[in-house]
C-alpha cells in the first residue's frame, strides 16, 4: 500500500510524499514523546516493510514454519506467539532506546516482522529441533541449525546498526523458546486467549405415552476443553501417547472442523 502512494507521488498525482509519510507514522519511534504522540505503533511496525525482498521472505518463511508448526501444536497458541512477541519486542526496544547507554546514538525507527518470525522460530525449532529441512544446495538440515544460523545473522545485523532492536532480538528468541519449555512443563501461557463456549445442549424426544429418549443433537461433539487437553498431551508426549478413546475423539472432532485453537 505505500508503495502505492510512492507511485502516486512519482506521478504527480498526489502533492505529498505520502510513502514517507506513511512510515514516519507507522514506524515505531525511538523517542518516547514520539511515541506517545502515535501509540498504534506499537502494532504497526511489525507489518511495515519497506524492502519488497523482505516481505516476500518473511511471508514464505510463516508459511513454512506454519505448516511445521500447526503439525504439533494449535492455531490458539501460533496467535499468542506473534502476537505477544511482537508487543513485547517493541517495548524492550522502547526501553532500551531510552538507557543512557544508547541514548545518543543514531538509531533508526523500527519497521520489520523480523521479531515475531524469530519468536515463531525459535519455539518451532525448540519444538521440533530435529525436524529436516532439504534445501537446494545443502541437502537435508535440521531445523535448529537452519534456526542457529538465521539467529545469528540477524542479530550481528542489529547489532552493527540498531543495537536496542538487537537486544529485543535477542529477548524474543528467548520468549520463543521460554513458551515451548513452559508448555512442556505443563504451563501453556496461550489459554489467555483461550475463548469460554458453552457447552451443547442435548435435545429430548417425547416417544410415545410421556416416554422420554435422549437423542444427541449433531453438534453434540467433544468440546473445546478435550481438544485442547489432547493437543496439549500431543505437544508434550506425542500421538502415540494417546489413548483410544483420546484418538476416537480427537478423529471426530477434525471430521467436523471442531479444531480452531
Amino acid at each position: 500500500m505505500i508503495y502505492l502512494f510512492d507511485l502516486l507521488f512519482e506521478l504527480k498525482i498526489i502533492p505529498i510524499s505520502l510513502f514517507q509519510l506513511s512510515i514516519e507514522k507507522l514506524s515505531l519511534p525511538t523517542n518516547f514523546q514520539t511515541f506517545i504522540q502515535q501509540p498504534w505503533s506499537l502494532f504497526t511496525y511489525n507489518f511495515l516493510y519497506t524492502g519488497l525482498f523482505n516481505v516476500a521472505f518473511d511471508c514464505l518463511w510463516l508459511y513454512w514454519l506454519g505448516t511445521i508448526f500447526f503439525n504439533f501444536l494449535s492455531k490458539r497458541q501460533f496467535l499468542f506467539i506473534y502476537i505477544v512477541s511482537g508487543v513485547l519486542s517493541g517495548i524492550i526496544f522502547l526501553v532500551f532506546s531510552h538507557l543512557a547507554l544508547f541514548s545518543h546514538a543514531s538509531n533508526p525507527p523500527l519497521n520489520t516482522g523480523a521479531f515475531t518470525l524469530a519468536a515463531v522460530l525459535a519455539a518451532t525449532a525448540t519444538l521440533v529441533p530435529k525436524f529436516e529441512l532439504r534445501l537446494l544446495l545443502f541437502g537435508n538440515v535440521k531445523l535448529k541449525t537452519i534456526a542457529i544460523i538465521y539467529f545469528a545473522i540477524q542479530f550481528f545485523f542489529f547489532l552493527l546498526t540498531n543495537k536496542p532492536a538487537a537486544i529485543s532480538y535477542f529477548c524474543t528468541v528467548l520468549f520463543g523458546m521460554g513458551y515451548v519449555y513452559a508448555l512442556q512443563s505443563g504451563m501453556d501461557w496461550s489459554k489467555i486467549f483461550k475463548r469460554n463456549k458453552q457447552r451443547p445442549t442435548k435435545m429430548k424426544v417425547v416417544v410415545g405415552q410421556g416416554t422420554q429418549q435422549s437423542r444427541s443433537h449433531r453438534y453434540d461433539l467433544p468440546n473445546q476443553d478435550q481438544i485442547d487437553q489432547i493437543l496439549d498431551k500431543i505437544s508434550l508426549s506425542g500421538y502415540d501417547s494417546l489413548s483410544t478413546q483420546e484418538k476416537e475423539t480427537l478423529f471426530k472432532a477434525s471430521n467436523n472442523n471442531k479444531i480452531d485453537g
